[in-house]
């Protein structure tokens, strides 16, 4: 019988684990930052409409909206679009 098949060594009193990693969970992970990143830049664009900090006026108003537009995207649609095309295949 070969120990490849279970997914522990045993060495001593020691149990290894050696588990190959998850590309599911590297993949929600993307998702999430991809999300974490369109309501960012969203904020921002808001915040650059609004005029509420000192630092950001200097911007044009259409640069807020473009912002929201693009955050709003990202927050929505790409993470869509990046599931479809890691979907796994029947």
């Amino acid at each position: 019988m070969s120990l490849a098949k279970f997914p522990f060594v045993v060495k001593s009193r020691e149990i290894a684990v050696t588990e190959a990693p998850d590309p599911a969970a590297a993949r929600f992970a993307v998702l999430q930052l991809v999300r974490l990143s369109g309501a960012v830049l969203a904020f921002i664009g808001v915040l650059v409409v609004s005029h509420k900090i000192a630092w950001l006026p200097q911007l044009p108003e259409a640069a807020g909206y473009v912002l929201i537009a693009a955050g709003m995207t990202d927050f929505f649609v790409a993470p869509l679009l990046l599931a479809k095309r890691w979907k796994s295949r029947p």
